[in-house]
C-alpha cells in the first residue's frame, strides 16, 4: 500500500505501534479501544501495512546490555568496487544489520554486533572484512557516550523542527543494565520475543508455550527484562521509506571536546533526533558526536540539523545522506549464523596461511 492511500486512522496506528505493543493477552483489543475503534480493523488494517510500512513488530533489546560489543563502521572503498564488497562481504555477515552507501569519501557504513563469546571479537572481525573487500580505510567508531536512542517517526505530521523529546533510554540505564548477567532463561526468553509477533488476536500465547510457561508467566519474565534495561520495549519498527521518511540524514558535527556532554544531551533532546552519540575521532576523521535524523525529504532533514545548529551555535558539521540501502535489519540473538560465520573464516583463513 502506498504511504499517500494511508488515511487517519492508519497514519494513528503508526505512530501509536512504534512508541509500544502492549503485552497483554489481547494488545491490538488494546490498541482498538485507545484508538475508538474494533480488534479486527485494527488486525486488517496491521495486516494491510505489513511488510510495506510496518518491517517488524517485536522485541527491541539493548545490544549491549545484552554482553555484545557492537559499533558503527566507515569504510572508504573504491567506487567501482563498492557494490560488489557491499553485497559480497559485509552483507554476509549476519551481525551487520544496516549497511548503506552515503554521499562521502568513507562511502560505505554499517552497523556491526559481535556475541560475548565470539570468537574474533570486534576489532579482529572488522579488520577480516577490511581485509576481505580490500578497503582503502576502515575506521571502528563505537558509542563513546550515549546521549539518546529511540526512532520515533511524525507520521502524522504533528511535529516542528525544534519540538522536544525526553529520552527515555539513557547512558545510565545502559550501564546499570549491563552490570546485571543475562541467564539461560533469559536467552530462552529473548529467542521467543525478538520473533515477529503474528497479527492475531491472542498472539502471544504461541511463544509462552513455545518456553513452557503461561502468558502470564511470559509477560512477567519480559518485565524483568524492561526493569533490568535489557529490553527497552515492545514495538513496531517501521521500513522509513515505504512510511514516508525518504531521506535518512546522518548530522555529524565537530564539537569541542570540554563540551561534548553539554551539546549531546542538547541535540539529543531534539524530538526529531532518533540516536544521538558521542564516537572517536581519527586524523581523517574530526567529527565526534552524530545525531540521525529521519525526513521526509531532504529539505526537511536539513531543517532539523539547522534548528539544531541554531540552538547550539555548533556550525562545523556535515550530513551524510543514505543513496544506497544495501541491507537493513534486525540483530538476531543468541543464534548460530554469526558461530558459523566466524569458523567458516577462520577455516578459510587458516588455510590460505598453510598453503
Amino acid at each position: 500500500m502506498s504511504v499517500d492511500l494511508l488515511d487517519t486512522l492508519d497514519k494513528e496506528i503508526l505512530d501509536l505501534i512504534q512508541k509500544e505493543i502492549p503485552m497483554v493477552d489481547q494488545p491490538f483489543q488494546v490498541i482498538a479501544e485507545k484508538l475508538g475503534t474494533d480488534e479486527e480493523t485494527v488486525l486488517t488494517r496491521l495486516r494491510n501495512m505489513k511488510g510495506d510500512q510496518i518491517r517488524q513488530i517485536s522485541a527491541i533489546f539493548d545490544t549491549k546490555a545484552l554482553g555484545y560489543k557492537s559499533s558503527l563502521v566507515a569504510a572508504r572503498i573504491a567506487p567501482d568496487k563498492l557494490d560488489e564488497m557491499a553485497v559480497k562481504v559485509f552483507n554476509q555477515h549476519p551481525g551487520i544489520t544496516h549497511n548503506y552507501k552515503r554521499n562521502h569519501d568513507f562511502n560505505l557504513w554499517f552497523t556491526i554486533a559481535v556475541p560475548p563469546n565470539s570468537r574474533l571479537g570486534l576489532e579482529k572481525t572488522v579488520d577480516i572484512l577490511g581485509e576481505l573487500a580490500a578497503v582503502e580505510s576502515i575506521r571502528i567508531l563505537p558509542t563513546l557516550k550515549l546521549f539518546k536512542i529511540g526512532v520515533q517517526l511524525d507520521v502524522k505530521k504533528e511535529s516542528k523542527a525544534d519540538d522536544k523529546a525526553a529520552p527515555v533510554y539513557t547512558e545510565e540505564m545502559r550501564n546499570a543494565a549491563m552490570e546485571k548477567q543475562v541467564t539461560d532463561q533469559d536467552i530462552a526468553v529473548i529467542l521467543e520475543l525478538q520473533k515477529d509477533l503474528p497479527l492475531v488476536s491472542r498472539p502471544f500465547d504461541e511463544w509462552a508455550a513455545n518456553l513452557k510457561m503461561t502468558t502470564d508467566e511470559l509477560f512477567a519474565h519480559a518485565g524483568r527484562l524492561v526493569a533490568d534495561n535489557k529490553m527497552r520495549r515492545f514495538s513496531a519498527v517501521l521500513n522509513h521509506r515505504k512510511a514516508g521518511f525518504r531521506a535518512n540524514g546522518m548530522g555529524v558535527w565537530n564539537v569541542p571536546v570540554e563540551k561534548t556532554d553539554e551539546i549531546g544531551y542538547k541535540m539529543g533532546s531534539f524530538r526529531a533526533v532518533s540516536h544521538c552519540y558521542l564516537r572517536p575521532t581519527y586524523p581523517d576523521w574530526k567529527y565526534n558526536i552524530f545525531t540521525m535524523v529521519h525526513g521526509r525529504d531532504m529539505e526537511e532533514c536539513e531543517s532539523i540539523l539547522q534548528a539544531i545548529e541554531d540552538e547550539t551555535g555548533i556550525t562545523d558539521r556535515i550530513t551524510l545522506y543514505s543513496t544506497k540501502e544495501y541491507k537493513k535489519t534486525r540483530v538476531s540473538y543468541f543464534t548460530p549464523e554469526i558461530y558459523e560465520w566466524e569458523a567458516e573464516v577462520i577455516e578459510r583463513l587458516s588455510l590460505e596461511k598453510s598453503e
